[in-house]
């Protein structure tokens, strides 16, 4: 039986690393974790309970107070996608709305909820054979990590997709807002203090920008055999 890895994806909100690494599990017969789902159910609750100020900002004192009481997990659902679980109610369609996706980024920069969902992430992984997805999987939570990926595009492209897909669900948003969003969450990933953006020393980078969903699902499969073949020699 082939050694199981763990295969950590990072990169740029909308950049399409969560695709990836959805089919990349499922080819594979791995695990897949979406760690930015977790933040984005962080910010839900915090919205829900009221503590995102009317700037913007997060009330971090009572949000961290309610840490202990935020249970997240996932689902999966008959067709074999993963649901996005808020102590035990589905929130897989709230978390996506652009409401979350403006304040999700405020709330993942604090570091209590860093720390807490980190832990989470690392047990969630101890058995290896996972591909997890997020800004600091290859760097924070997991930088023994036997494949990390960076994944790069561009603001207008990423803006474009998040767009296109807000959409199809249904939102009533316009592309100015969305991409105002996306080029907002990259200046917070990449300047904030606990655990920024960044691409792992030792990360294999892709732009996909103009890649098809299939040309960047098989160049990431020549990633993962690559590294399981050398580690059976």
């Amino acid at each position: 039986m082939a050694r199981k890895i763990i295969v950590a994806i990072d990169g740029y909100s909308s950049s399409g690393k969560s695709t990836m690494a959805r089919d990349l599990a499922s080819r594979v017969g791995y695990r897949y974790i979406d760690s930015g789902a977790m933040y984005r159910a962080v910010a839900l609750y915090a919205l829900e309970h009221e503590m995102i100020n009317a700037d913007g900002s997060v009330a971090e004192a009572s949000l961290i107070d309610a840490l202990d009481g935020i249970d997240i997990d996932f689902a999966v659902q008959a067709d074999g996608s993963q649901h996005t679980m808020l102590n035990g109610v589905d929130v897989e369609r709230e978390i996506r709305q652009l409401r979350v996706s403006s304040v999700v980024s405020p709330v993942a920069a604090i570091g209590a909820v860093r720390h807490r969902l980190v832990a989470l992430q690392q047990a969630m992984g101890r058995s290896r054979g996972i591909v997890m997805d997020g800004r600091d999987i290859g760097t924070t939570v997991f930088p023994d990590a036997e494949l990390k990926i960076f994944v790069d595009a561009s603001p207008q492209t990423r803006a474009q997709r998040r767009f296109s897909e807000l959409v199809e669900k249904g939102s009533q948003v316009s592309y100015a807002d969305v991409l105002a969003n996306v080029v907002h969450r990259d200046e917070i990933d990449r300047t904030r203090a606990e655990s920024p953006l960044r691409r792992a020393n030792d990360a294999i980078a892709i732009d996909n920008s103009h890649l098809t969903r299939e040309q960047q699902s098989e160049w990431l499969m020549e990633q993962f055999n690559r590294v399981i073949n050398s580690l059976e020699q």
